[in-house]
């Protein structure tokens, strides 16, 4: 006997709207997205047959919709509805001038589609919600289209022209890339790609652009998933680092000690102990060390214990 519950018939649904939304769409993409097995998405997209919806299917490829097949707009729920908030409050912090302006043409068209009610719901909350500017922009003012330009990059496969300030130098260099992702991390936005220049991967912070271009040129090289180059990222050299610290401070160091190599921690009385693997014991870590050190002993290595010393000295040197 089929299973005829509201549960699946909204399932049903849900699958319909996903495989008008991309071109292909796997069973296994399906079954993940439902926690449900591939059985069940076999005997689900059988039923979306049987209603006359146009469906077909390539042995590990996955299911698509014939050409020109589309059904009116879904209406949201309600709690679709107040994600449209959240997301149009971070796409006014987190996304240059002009994304922002696509993505506010974007919101107009949704907002046409919702009853009054919803309507009149979105409006009571929509003025109620407020993102804080960040004082450091994320993008260079010479640049404002800069993640709109290396998102069709990536999609049609073109190079891209960069005039990029590095941080150490303070030189501004051209390059040829090829953008491979986009993400954001630590209040930041990077992309990376394959630089001509270097003739290797790199990484690039958006508000050190200065100019961005897209070109005519095709991608020399076929490039694996982001995910693949981030994690040989992490791989590079490390030392084990593992530091007491007091309990009240502790708990403040939560969102910094992950971009440190955290690793571990245990209770040792009223102290913490954590565990790190960083990549800058001679730079980076000891610096943050500093920021909290009055309430923290370093265990090891000697070298970081050293290295911090000499920061010390040189302040001290400073202050006199």
């Amino acid at each position: 006997m089929l299973d005829e519950t509201p549960k699946r018939f909204d399932r049903i649904v849900a699958i319909l709207i996903q495989l008008q939304s991309k071109k292909i769409v796997k069973a296994q993409e399906l079954a993940d997205r439902f926690d449900c097995s591939l059985r069940t998405i076999y005997r689900d997209i059988r039923t979306l047959e049987a209603s006359g919806v146009p469906i077909y299917s390539e042995a590990g490829v996955g299911y698509a919709l014939m050409d020109g097949y589309r059904l009116p707009p879904v209406m949201f729920t309600r709690e679709e509805v107040s994600s449209f908030i959240a997301a149009e409050k971070l796409m006014q912090k987190f996304t240059d001038p002009s994304l922002g302006s696509h993505y506010a043409s974007a919101m107009y068209k949704l907002k046409s589609v919702l009853r009054s009610t919803d309507k009149d719901y979105l409006s009571n909350i929509e003025s109620r919600v407020v993102m804080q500017t960040i004082e450091q922009p994320m993008f260079n003012d010479n640049s404002p289209n800069t993640l709109s330009l290396l998102f069709e990059g990536i999609a049609e496969k073109k190079q891209i022209l960069l005039s990029y300030k590095t941080y150490e130098t303070d030189e501004t260099t051209q390059r040829n890339i090829e953008p491979v992702g986009v993400f954001h991390d630590n209040n930041n936005w990077y992309f990376l790609g394959y630089c001509h220049l270097r003739q290797d991967y790199r990484q690039f912070r958006t508000d050190r652009i200065q100019e961005i271009k897209k070109t005519e040129f095709d991608f020399t090289i076929e490039h694996d998933a982001l995910e693949t180059y981030l994690t040989k990222t992490e791989n590079c050299p490390t030392t084990k680092v593992r530091i007491l610290v007091e309990k009240k401070i502790a708990r403040h160091l939560a969102t910094e000690r992950k971009y440190h190599g955290f690793v571990s921690e245990k209770e040792i009385g009223d102290q913490i102990e954590m565990t790190f693997m960083s990549r800058s014991v001679e730079e980076g870590f000891p610096r943050w060390f500093l920021m909290f050190g009055d309430y923290a002993t370093i265990l090891e290595p000697e070298s970081l214990k050293t290295r911090t010393l000499e920061l010390l000295e040189i302040n001290k040197q400073r202050l006199l």
